[in-house]
């Protein structure tokens, strides 16, 4: 019988009775997931980034039972409940100084809806209401719902079917200086930026990035420097800043928040994905006093229309508590910079990888590698040798990469990493269609003529 389960991302075949059979998920412990038949999977990307304390983790388990014994649910307006004035609290504990205001929602994508509503309302109550647009990055993912689309990259991202739907926004060239760039190598990536902002400053409302690892656009890793020049930038075109931590956010960058690596405050931050631990949806964005007082006053136009149903729910409140309870107590900062340095030994610093025909590049960031390909074509069919040599691991576009979860061990690690690395070893004479040169000549090509 075919599942009435209609998949993300995934191509219906025309024939329904040819659907590939999708993996029925039992149970979980620490790093790895059961399959129904008795299979055990090592998931290397942790489901979409978020499980970072793995599966059935006794104490967000525990949390949440608790919870749900005591209040399951309740509508945030007008009432208040004690774990969402405990979370509130403990978010403006641990993110940069001066986001003391927190608004809940239940996802990373509604949570940057919610910023950018933010952003524009707090121009038009401190007198700029033509500033109307947004102004994103190439390269950069920010969600699936509408608003969110629109500021995805229009050209290589996900959502250039919607495109008719969408309002129009403006975009500045993706940074290309890597993590450990020097500053003036960093020059060229602001002058980009700063080039759109002095053409169009006069209706931006808000410079929308990830920082330092555009995640879904690519795994793009770039300089703490371009972070400190975006502030400058935003601050001298009366721009607000907006970072996207929904997958930054607790320590995947190798720091609590990609932010503290170049000690910046933005106006606006959006956390969501390892909040709860991945045990339940919820997501939270934040604001400066900056932002918040603008609101204060008392025509209509002071409130802030947007109220999620299950904003603040309090189980996931509860669970999220919990969350970075574990994660302070245990020094997960710690088993972090482990992984990133088990990553960077077993994958940057394999020439035979580096030198391989099919790769375009390699890059790590704390818990966060990519091996990237010149052909999509080059990872067809990846996942299914990595299931049956015990991982899960999932490709998209040309990438391969890994996102684990903070509990992994160093073999488990290695683990990961010597499967993605048999993978080139295994299909060398399949992927090696061109010479590493001749593949160069193509990059620098495509290059040239964007």
């Amino acid at each position: 019988m075919t599942s009435p389960v209609w998949h993300p991302y995934q191509r219906l075949n025309p024939r329904p009775e040819q659907d590939p059979a999708v993996p029925r998920v039992i149970g979980g412990e620490g790093p790895y997931f059961y399959l129904e038949g008795g299979e055990r999977l090592l998931d290397a990307c942790c489901s979409w980034w978020c499980m970072i304390h793995g599966y059935r983790h006794p104490r967000l388990v525990r949390a949440i039972a608790e919870q749900a014994d005591t209040l399951s649910h309740v509508m945030l307006a007008g009432l208040t409940h004690d774990p969402a004035e405990q979370l509130a609290r403990a978010l403006v504990r641990v993110t940069p100084e001066g986001l003391n205001h927190v608004f809940f929602i239940d996802s990373g994508s509604v949570g940057m809806e919610v910023a950018m509503k933010m952003a524009l309302q707090y121009h038009i109550l401190t007198g700029r209401p033509e500033k109307t647009r947004m102004l994103a990055l190439k390269r950069g993912y920010h969600g699936d719902t509408s608003g969110c689309m629109a500021v995805c990259d229009p050209e290589s991202g996900m959502h250039r079917l919607f495109s008719p739907l969408l309002p129009r926004h403006h975009f500045a060239p993706a940074p290309t200086a890597p993590f450990d760039a020097a500053p003036e190598d960093v020059e060229d990536d602001l002058a980009g930026l700063r080039a759109v902002l002095e053409q169009h400053h006069h209706e931006i409302a808000a410079l929308l990035m990830e920082p330092l690892l555009q995640a879904a656009g690519g795994l793009n890793m770039t300089s703490p420097h371009y972070l400190c020049g975006a502030r400058e930038l935003c601050d001298e075109f009366n721009v607000l800043l907006v970072f996207d931590e929904v997958a930054t956010g607790f320590g995947r960058t190798g720091k609590m928040f990609a932010a503290n690596h170049a000690e910046v405050t933005p106006d606006i931050m959006v956390l969501s994905k390892g909040l709860t631990g991945g045990y339940l949806g919820h997501a939270a964005t934040l604001a400066t006093d900056r932002i918040h007082d603008a609101f204060r006053g008392e025509s209509d136009r002071h409130a802030f229309m947007h109220g999620p149903t299950f904003m603040g729910n309090p189980l996931a409140c509860r669970v999220a508590l919990e969350s970075l309870a574990v994660f302070e107590e245990e020094h997960y900062l710690e088993k972090i910079a482990r992984l990133s340095r088990v990553l960077t030994r077993e994958l940057c610093e394999d020439a035979e990888l580096a030198a391989h025909p099919a790769v375009a590049d390699v890059r790590v960031l704390g818990a966060a590698a990519v091996i990237e390909v010149y052909e999509a074509a080059d990872l067809d069919g990846l996942r299914d040798f990595a299931r049956a040599r015990g991982v899960w691991l999932r490709a998209f576009k040309n990438y391969l990469y890994t996102m684990p979860a903070y509990i992994t061990t160093e073999a488990e690690m290695v683990t990961i990493t010597d499967v993605m690395k048999a993978w080139f070893l295994a299909h060398s004479g399949l992927l090696a269609r061109l010479g590493k040169a001749e593949r160069d000549a193509q990059v620098q090509q495509r290059q040239r003529a964007q």
